[in-house]
C-alpha cells in the first residue's frame, strides 16, 4: 500500500478536509493498485471513467463550499450482485452477460448520493452461492494473503465467500472500504480470512431493493473495512428505510460512530456453549478464550449461554436457502436478459440449455436442491420443518440476550485453505459457515473483527452478535475488542497502513 490506498475512511475524509490531497488523487492512486493487483482478480468490472468523474465532482464541492455527503471522496468497491445503472452487473455469472441494468439498487443510490467514488464491481461466488470464491464465472479470487513456510508460500489461499473479492480489494489496499452482501456468512467469513472488519446488519436496516436475490428472507447488505469505525461509518451511509422493499424496516438510523466511544465496562457479553465443535482447530479455541479474556480485560461480564438448537442451524439454512434460491433464479430463462442459448428447438429446450449452460455446477446443485425441497410429497416433511427449527433458533437467541447484551464466537472453524481444496465435498465447503448461519437465520446483526493470526501467519476472526437493531451495542462491544486484540498484521507484499 502507497500512503493514500493505506488511508481509513476517517483519515481520508480529515485527509480531504484539511486539503492534504484531493479526492481525483486518491482514487487515481487506488486505480493505479487495481492495476497492478489485477492478478488477484479481486474485480469482474473496473470504472475507472466513473471514478474520475465523481472524485472531480467531489473535489468540485469541496471547492465550492457545498455541503458534503458523509462518504464525500471516499473510493469504494461494489460487489457485483448490486445492480448499478450503465453498469454491468452479473452476480459472477455467465448467465447474467451482457446484462447492464438500467437502475440503481437503493444501497449504491445512498452511496452515490454520500458522495463515494466507485472504483469497480468486485469478483463473487455465482449468484452468491459459495464460501470461497471458487464457483465464479470469472474465475477465483486470490487471497492478499499467503501461508508462511517454504512448502506451503507458494500456494493461493481462497479469500472466502461469496463476497470474496470485496474483502480481498480492502485487505491488498485497492480501496478502504467496499460493500458485499450476507446470506449465511458472506461477509463475515471472508472479513475473517482476509483480516479485515465486516459487518452484517439485522435484517431489514439496509434495502435489497436492487441486488440480485439468492434467499430473499437472509440476504443482508453490509461493510467491509480495515476498522470497526471505518464500518460504523459506512453502515450509516448505507442503511435506512426504502419503501420499494417491503422487508425494510422503517426504524431511524442512529449514529454508530458515536457508540464507539462507549467502554465495555458493565456489557454482558454470552459464550454459547454450543458452539464448541468436535473437533475445532486448537488455534480457533486459543484465540476464543483469548478473546473472552479480552472482552473481561475491558470491563464486560462474561458468561456461559445456552443456544440449543444450534447444530440444526446448518441443515435448516440448507434448506431453507436453496430453496427460496429456486424461486429466485426461475426468472433466469434466457428470454427477458443475459444468455441465451437457442439451438432452434422449442422454447423448453431453450430454456434448458440457456440454464445448463448459464448456471454453474454449484448453483445447478442449489436450484435442484430446493426445487426437491419444494416439491409435492416433500414440502411439509423438509421446507416446513425447516421453518419450524428456524424458528426455534431464534427463539434460542431471543432466550439468550435476556441475560446478555452481545455473544461472542468464533467467525470461522479454520483460516484461509488453499484454492481448490474442498471443492469435491460440498459439505465440507457449506461447514465454513457453522459458526455465522445461525445468526443469519435469526436476523441478527453481527461482526467479524481480524483478532490474532495462525501458525501459518494467516488471519483468524472473532465474530460478534448483538439483538435485532442494536447495532450501536454491537458497535460499542467490537470496538473495545479491536482494542484490546489490536490486530495489526496486514498481508505480505501489500504492506500496511502509513
Amino acid at each position: 500500500m502507497t500512503a493514500l490506498t493505506g488511508l481509513s475512511i476517517a483519515a481520508v475524509r480529515d485527509g480531504l478536509a484539511e486539503r492534504d490531497f484531493t479526492a481525483l488523487e486518491l482514487a487515481r492512486e487506488h486505480l493505479r493498485s487495481i492495476e497492478k493487483a489485477r492478478h488477484l482478480n479481486a474485480f469482474i468490472t473496473e470504472t475507472p471513467e466513473i471514478a474520475l468523474a465523481r472524485a472531480k465532482e467531489s473535489d468540485a464541492r469541496r471547492a465550492k463550499g457545498k455541503a458534503l455527503g458523509p462518504m464525500d471522496g471516499v473510493p469504494i468497491a461494489i460487489k457485483d450482485l448490486f445492480c448499478t445503472a450503465s453498469v454491468p452487473t452479473t452476480a459472477g455469472s455467465h448467465i447474467l452477460d451482457g446484462f447492464t441494468p438500467t437502475y440503481e439498487s437503493t444501497v449504491t443510490a445512498k452511496l452515490k448520493a454520500a458522495g463515494a467514488v466507485m472504483l469497480g464491481k468486485t469478483n463473487m461466488d455465482e449468484f452468491a452461492m459459495g464460501s470461497s470464491n471458487m464457483t465464479s464465472y470469472h474465475g477465483p479470487v486470490k487471497n492478499p494473503w499467503r501461508p508462511e513456510g517454504r512448502e506451503k508460500r507458494d500456494k493461493d489461499l481462497v479469500p472466502g465467500g461469496s463476497s470474496g473479492g470485496s474483502a480481498a480489494a480492502v485487505a491488498a489496499g485497492l480501496a478502504p472500504a467496499a460493500i458485499g452482501t450476507d446470506t449465511g456468512g458472506s461477509i463475515r467469513q471472508p472479513a475473517s480470512f482476509c483480516g479485515i472488519v465486516g459487518m452484517k446488519p439485522t435484517y431489514g436496516r439496509c434495502s435489497r431493493w436492487g441486488i440480485v436475490a439468492f434467499a430473499s428472507s437472509l440476504d443482508q447488505a453490509g461493510p467491509f473495512a480495515r476498522s470497526v469505525e471505518d464500518t460504523a461509518i459506512l453502515l450509516a451511509a448505507m442503511a435506512g428505510h426504502d419503501p420499494k422493499d417491503s422487508t425494510s424496516a422503517p426504524v431511524a438510523v442512529p449514529d454508530f460512530r458515536a457508540a464507539l466511544k462507549k467502554s465495555a465496562k458493565g456489557l454482558k457479553v454470552g459464550i454459547p456453549k454450543e458452539y464448541t465443535m468436535d473437533g475445532m482447530p486448537a488455534a480457533i479455541d486459543a484465540l476464543w478464550k483469548r478473546g473472552v479474556a479480552w472482552m473481561q480485560a475491558q470491563g464486560a461480564e462474561c458468561r456461559e449461554v445456552s443456544l440449543p438448537h444450534t447444530a440444526y442451524a446448518l441443515p435448516t439454512y440448507y434448506i431453507v436457502a436453496p430453496a427460496e434460491a429456486s424461486s429466485n433464479l426461475a426468472r433466469y430463462d434466457g428470454v427477458r436478459f443475459g444468455l441465451r442459448v437457442d439451438e432452434g428447438g422449442t422454447l423448453d429446450e431453450m430454456y434448458a440449455a440457456t440454464r445448463g449452460e448459464g448456471f454453474g455446477a454449484e448453483v445447478r446443485r442449489r436450484v435442484l436442491i430446493g426445487t426437491y425441497v419444494l416439491s409435492a410429497g416433500y414440502y411439509d416433511a423438509y421446507y416446513l420443518k425447516a421453518q419450524k427449527v428456524r424458528a426455534l433458533i431464534a427463539e434460542d437467541f431471543r432466550k439468550a440476550f435476556e441475560a446478555v447484551d452481545v455473544l461472542l464466537t468464533p467467525t470461522a472453524p479454520s483460516a484461509a485453505f488453499a484454492i481448490g481444496d474442498k471443492m469435491d465435498d460440498p459439505v465440507a465447503m457449506y461447514l465454513n459457515d457453522v459458526f455465522t448461519v445461525p445468526a443469519s437465520l435469526a436476523g441478527l446483526p453481527a461482526i467479524s473483527l481480524p483478532a490474532g493470526l495462525d501458525a501459518d501467519g494467516l488471519p483468524l476472526g472473532l465474530h460478534l452478535i448483538a439483538k435485532p437493531f442494536d447495532e450501536e451495542t454491537l458497535f460499542r462491544a467490537a470496538a473495545a475488542l479491536e482494542e484490546a486484540c489490536s490486530f495489526d498484521a496486514h498481508p505480505p507484499g501489500f504492506g500496511g497502513s502509513p
